[in-house]
């Protein structure tokens, strides 16, 4: 057994002090009784967790470090709530389950400071892993600071990391770093170091002996910042950490602040199975209720986009008009417009393509930059969010346009004063029906259960990065196929999926059955497709098809095999009708016999790679409840059923 490190345990020591003559450990269990979080009172207040009697977590702090505050000095244990049972059912418009019910065991520990201050610890243990988050309470006239949080994730010394580094604030292209776009250290001992002071970022993902975990954070509201896992985890430890100094905006906060009552977002810790994580929506679960919204306006679907495989010079009026075809023919519900689109094609003839999108039964998307002085991207139209003012003129021209909905790009960082930004561009934009995709852009954290306007972020090194550098192309099959089981796991993911045909200048590592997976492998309520109008006329007709009809709202998923970084197979339910993919980012065949008895008909089609086309074709019946899939090296297949 490892004990926390030394620093921390000085610093808990300071802010949640145990006091109590009462030392006995307090237990939670799930609801099915196979997890147990143990919350001990000794020196410090601290936790772990064991699931089927094997140890998940060591003992990790609590604890939160006020500026200048004797309020919360020496917060000493007063009373913990006996264990009770929480229920929740809500519906998400888009995502891996539409329908969702949440069951958890709840206790509630009551810490006690200065002048009848509190701060209340609530945990929530579901079957799919433990939720906790701070409550602060006291006066409600005095704005309070956070200058550290302590909580820690104590891993034990064998267990194995899949992790994402932070980039360096305002490094990278024009200063637009951080925006969580870098590529995933894959199967690394607990306690390696990130590479820079900036941190790893969520979700984080590790293997234990006999579990696998993913630590996250949800439900971030406007009084708090945007956390990471700092640089260093002495001994597989691994602590909350805030954003620096340089990822605030408009003079507004960085580290936390808020009058009282306040509650912190939430640590979200799945566990289980790769089966588990997969599956679960533990992440939604726990994010801030929808707004106040007509929600009638918000409809899920693709898009076709110019500017994934033909950048700039894609933004004029006649190509912008070929890919509103596109769309159409493709039965789409979307078009993006991207950069530059108010001077290359101006706002009267965007006016134009939106009523000639309209009569073809599609929704235009235009693109935006962010921008103030955070960074120093060219790209326009920016400058039009910064105020409540400029948003409302803005948002109530392109509601009078037609447009559907609108990509933000390039934001400043993850301190509270970038993400009330990102807090007020949801708001305002749900009050005129505009979607919303923000890129170059923070996690999302269960945004889009809160603002069901809110379609897709980016937050991940997606297909645009392959068609930046040859080496992002190389480490693509091997990225995809970590991502459903960390960054597209709770969250939307604007990845921008899918080249069928070729990319100038790159060579396509995946086949093209991989790249045909991704859409229905990657979830986003507005999914983006790279491939152009000329790429899809190269294509067999099966293969057009069958990308006519891919929904984004997901009744059910299950998770059928797979392994982060080698491989996925998973299958996707919309009504009666299931979608079955899987994706090999491997050198060798992966070939195994599945169990799909889950399937509601026993005829289906089957794509894969194939012939001089790229793909084959079949038609299959299953005679049994098994049947044998082979993937070809970086190749993939879908099946309908």
């Amino acid at each position: 057994m490892k004990r926390p490190s030394h620093l921390v345990i000085l610093a808990m020591i300071f802010a949640f002090c145990s006091c109590s003559a009462d030392k006995k450990p307090f237990t939670l269990t799930s609801p099915d009784g196979s997890i147990v979080v143990t919350i001990h009172n000794e020196e410090s207040i601290t936790y772990s967790i064991q699931k089927d009697s094997n140890q998940v977590l060591e003992k990790s702090s609590l604890g939160l470090s006020f500026e200048n505050s004797a309020d919360f000095d020496q917060l000493s244990w007063e009373s913990i709530s006996e264990q009770q049972e929480v229920q929740s059912y809500y519906n998400l418009i888009h995502g891996k389950r539409i329908k969702n019910n949440y069951l958890a065991n709840q206790a509630i520990l009551s810490l006690k400071g200065q002048n009848d201050h509190k701060v209340n610890i609530i945990f929530q243990l579901s079957n799919d892993g433990l939720a906790f988050q701070y409550e602060i309470l006291g006066d409600t006239g005095k704005v309070y600071k956070i200058d550290n949080e302590l909580t820690t994730f104590n891993f034990q010394d064998s267990a194995r990391a899949w992790l994402q580094p932070m980039a360096v604030a305002k490094s990278g292209w024009n200063r637009t770093n951080p925006s969580y776009e870098e590529n995933y250290f894959v199967d690394i001992p607990v306690g390696q170091a990130t590479p820079t002071d900036a941190g790893w970022v969520y979700p984080a993902l590790f293997k234990t002996e006999n579990d696998w975990v993913m630590v996250t954070e949800s439900g971030l509201g406007r009084n708090y910042c945007g956390t990471r896992l700092e640089q260093n985890a002495p001994n597989g430890e691994y602590k909350v950490g805030f954003p620096p100094m340089e990822e605030g905006i408009m003079d507004g906060p960085v580290n936390p602040e808020s009058t009282l009552p306040w509650k912190t977002p939430w640590r979200v810790i799945t566990i289980g199975p790769l089966e588990t994580i997969a599956e679960s929506n533990l992440g939604n679960a726990l994010a801030a209720p929808p707004i106040d919204m007509d929600e009638s306006v918000v409809k899920p679907g693709l898009a076709s986009w110019s500017w994934a495989l033909l950048k700039d010079e894609s933004i004029k009026y006649d190509i912008q008009k070929e890919f509103i075809d596109y769309a159409a023919d493709m039965g789409w519900s979307y078009c993006l417009v991207d950069v530059n689109w108010d001077t290359t094609i101006g706002y009267d003839k965007i006016e134009e393509l939106s009523d000639y999108a309209q009569s073809k039964d599609v929704g235009l998307i235009l693109w935006y930059n962010s921008a103030g002085d955070w960074n120093d991207v060219t790209y326009h139209p920016k400058d039009k969010f910064l105020t409540a003012e400029s948003r409302a003129e803005e948002f109530s021209r392109l509601q009078e346009m037609g447009i559907k909905g609108i990509k933000v790009d390039f934001f400043g960082g993850d301190g509270q004063s970038v993400i009330n930004y990102y807090h007020d561009i949801m708001t305002d934009a749900a009050e005129y029906g505009l979607h919303l995709n923000f890129h170059g852009a923070t996690l999302p954290r269960g945004w889009h259960r809160t603002y069901p306007n809110l379609m897709t972020m980016e937050s991940i090194k997606g297909f645009e990065f392959i068609t930046f550098e040859q080496g992002n192309a190389d480490l693509a099959p091997e990225h995809c196929a970590i991502i459903p089981f960390t960054r597209n796991a709770f969250d939307p993911m604007d990845f921008t999926p899918m080249s069928l045909t070729t990319i100038p200048n790159i060579e396509r590592r995946s086949s093209p059955a991989f790249e045909l997976a991704l859409p229905v492998l990657f979830l986003s309520g507005i999914q983006h497709i790279a491939e152009t109008p000329g790429g899809m006329e190269q294509v067999p007709d099966y293969v057009k098809n069958y990308l006519k009809d891919i929904p984004v709202a997901w009744d059910e998923t299950q998770f059928i095999d797979g392994f982060p970084g080698k491989y996925v197979v998973l299958a996707r339910r919309k009504g009666s009708t299931w979608h079955v993919v899987g994706i090999n980012a491997t050198d060798d065949v992966v070939e195994n016999i599945y169990d799909l008895s889950f399937l509601e008909s026993s005829s289906g089609t089957y794509i894969s790679d194939g012939d001089d086309s790229g793909f084959s074709y079949m038609d299959v019946t299953l005679g049994s409840d098994e049947m044998k899939i082979k993937m070809e090296p970086k190749g993939g297949f879908v099946m309908k059923f």
